[in-house]
């Protein structure tokens, strides 16, 4: 089988609901069932998948020449009423700002983003709902003096 290696990380029990882990050598998150010492997990695979959709935006948006200034993520994880409370729909605000991003082209790029180039999002239930909400704030350009 051919594409990118395996993740491989191990997570170490650090006391009540905390656990913290990482890649060998790389750096630690803590993530805690009670929210306490760190993001749930819960918490955490919706910021895996605003992380993983956010640098993706970055990217496509850099491609256009028309970087991103500022970018703020919002997200909702409706659960279910059962054990477990799995996540089942996920609403998305995106707020980006920058010079020149047009409306048009944030909303494509997060389109992307969410459903050709995130490798968080394929991996999730495929037909869990993903909505997605996208404002842009264009940043006035620079004042110059001559």
């Amino acid at each position: 089988m051919s594409g990118k290696p395996p993740a491989i990380v191990s997570m170490q029990w650090v006391g009540g609901h905390a656990f913290e882990g990482g890649r060998e050598g790389s750096p630690t998150i803590t993530l805690d069932g009670k929210g306490v010492k760190g993001p749930s997990p819960v918490d955490t695979l919706l910021l895996a998948l605003a992380g993983c959709t956010g640098y993706d935006i970055l990217d496509i948006l850099e491609k256009r020449r028309t970087p991103v200034q500022s970018m703020k993520i919002d997200i909702v994880g409706e659960r279910a009423n059962t054990v477990p409370a799995r996540v089942t729909k996920i609403i998305m605000t995106y707020d980006i700002g920058g010079e020149g991003i047009e409306q048009v082209h944030a909303e494509r790029a997060v389109e992307l983003a969410v459903q050709k180039y995130c490798s968080v999002r394929d991996s999730l239930d495929p037909n869990m709902p993903i909505e997605t909400v996208v404002r842009v704030h264009n940043s006035p350009p620079a004042e110059t003096t001559v």
